[in-house]
């Protein structure tokens, strides 16, 4: 039996699909997507990309929704709570260690890039962000914002406190913890509740600006807003055929890892949200709901706002150039639209500072599910758990910040923990649910309650076709990785200092978890012993 003092609890189904929703809608909406579709030449990465909503992503959203309310029914809301009471095996709380590092470990730099939004956002609102330079004015002052020159470079104050991201990501932190350390219900669940749809107002007047582009410079008639829309949407692939480019499994891996990453699946965050629903709650319409509309946002609005200003301003090459770090691309092109429309630097502020505020409701999100652990596993109220989190993530910022050399320690991390990780977790998930818990208990779970019928075939696909697909996907990206001289992350680690650092700091903080969970799990056993001799 889980040992947690206080159970809380959403108010609303509102709350929780809004919650999940924005959990899910963030930076990886607006810039993470748009970023990873022009590294992978727009249309072809979008094959994929849809395959593994349809396979993947959905299926394993009613798997974790499920998987989450079955163990919150039973007194618990941390992964590793969650895998005993499925799979009553000594290992199966050790598999939810990557349910903490996950999040975690993402909370450290996605906390950083939030700061950009807020940083940005009070740029423009007090006009300061026409700054020349030789690559471009946006792009010059993303660059010395964020510290990208060299390692430490963000740390430097001396053109004064506003200059840096770093003093933006000490307001963040602030706001962040503030939140958490309300709670649930009165913290995540009320600030989602106005922010998610403020953010969507204003996307869609942002999107609408982005649609009547048209052509701004006749010099570059190619560069046109029509071919913006073809570079994200055609397949063709000009230089080799579109199965060559089908063929690359490192764009599948990533379109499965961004998959994962934009509906949260394969974090541990759903899993620990749907812990807190009662036990007749409907989670089968509310995976769906938070899942398209998670896609609306990403597909129609992150998708067609940043990719396609970024062709028009751009053209191909300086979109291919602009994404070399994934998160580049929309803070050095969605200011130069704000710049070509009218009353820019209004809507500038207003945009970045809602996506600042979509950025908090995933951040927030993050530490949830360590922090159950925390309560639940060793017994520490609220303060003490969001105190230690605040000390492991501040740390792991610290490194982020400091190594900010072309965004190396950023991009390592966002890859193994943010993909790589992601990957393995959602596959555990796969198996608990559909070979573990069973296809027949699995589906009960999923139908008890639900205003929606959803088909029984969906069971088997959970079964068989996605955990197959899981499996043969990482099996040719191993081979394919085992030959590549280009983008070939193990040699990265042998070659490079800060991406040797950084896989060691995701080490470091496995091993806190694993830690954490073996002295939960012996509190679980005692406390399991001990009512066990009170019945006898």
């Amino acid at each position: 039996m889980a040992l947690a003092t206080t159970r809380e609890a959403w108010t609303s189904r509102v709350g929780v699909i809004l919650a999940v929703t924005g959990s899910a809608v963030g930076l990886g909406n607006f810039l993470r997507f748009p970023g990873k579709a022009a590294q992978y030449e727009g249309g072809a990465f979008m094959i994929p990309y849809f395959i593994a909503f349809l396979l993947l992503g959905l299926p394993i959203a009613w798997a974790e929704w499920s998987l989450g309310r079955y163990g919150g029914a039973r007194g618990f809301n941390s992964a590793p709570g969650i895998f005993r009471v499925v799979w009553r095996r000594r290992a199966a709380p050790y598999l939810g260690a990557l349910g903490m590092l996950i999040p975690v470990a993402i909370y450290m730099y996605y906390v950083y890039i939030e700061a950009w939004c807020l940083g940005y956002a009070v740029k423009f609102a007090t006009g300061q962000m026409a700054m020349g330079g030789e690559k471009g004015p946006y792009v010059d002052f993303f660059a010395r914002f964020v510290g990208l020159n060299a390692d430490g470079a963000a740390l430097d104050l001396s053109n004064g406190l506003l200059s840096s991201a770093v003093f933006f990501l000490v307001v963040c932190y602030v706001l962040n913890f503030v939140l958490i350390y309300r709670g649930l219900n009165k913290g995540i669940e009320w600030f989602c509740r106005w922010a998610m749809p403020a953010l969507m107002i204003c996307a869609i007047v942002v999107l609408v600006r982005v649609l009547t582009l048209g052509t701004p410079n006749p010099a570059l008639p190619e560069q046109s807003l029509s071919n913006g829309l073809g570079f994200m949407w055609n397949p063709g692939v000009e230089g080799r055929s579109f199965w060559t480019s089908l063929g690359n499994a490192q764009m599948w891996l990533e379109a499965t890892g961004q998959i994962f990453f934009s509906l949260s699946v394969g974090f541990g965050i759903v899993l620990c949200y749907a812990s807190y629903l009662r036990k007749d709650d409907d989670v089968a319409l509310g995976a769906l709901t938070a899942s398209s509309g998670n896609e609306f946002c990403e597909v129609a609005l992150g998708g067609l706002i940043t990719i396609p200003a970024a062709f028009v301003f751009l053209g191909a090459a300086g979109t291919a150039e602009a994404c070399r770090s994934t998160f580049n691309l929309g803070f050095m092109t969605l200011p130069m639209v704000f710049a070509s429309m009218p009353l820019g630097q209004f809507v500038g502020a207003v945009f970045f500072f809602l996506l600042f505020l979509a950025a908090v409701t995933s951040s927030l999100s993050m530490l949830q599910p360590a922090i159950a652990l925390i309560e639940e596993g060793l017994g520490l109220g609220r303060r003490a758990s969001v105190t230690l989190l605040g000390f492991v993530t501040a740390v792991g910022s610290g490194f982020i910040v400091y190594h900010s050399r072309d965004a190396r320690a950023l991009d390592t991390v966002d890859f193994w923990v943010g993909t790589f990780c992601i990957y393995v977790l959602a596959t555990i998930q796969v198996l608990l649910f559909g070979w573990v818990l069973g296809i027949e208990r699995g589906y009960h779970e999923l139908m008890r309650g639900a205003e929606i019928h959803v088909p029984r075939f969906v069971m088997y696909v959970i079964k068989y076709v996605s955990p197959a697909y899981l499996l043969a996907i990482f099996g040719v990206w191993i081979f394919q990785q085992a030959s590549a001289e280009k983008n070939n992350y193990f040699a990265a680690i042998a070659r490079d200092t800060v991406s040797r650092l950084s896989v060691g700091m995701i080490a470091l903080v496995l091993i806190f978890f694993l830690l954490l969970i073996a002295q939960s799990v012996r509190r679980w056993n005692a406390a399991e012993k001990g009512e066990h001799g009170a019945i006898s």
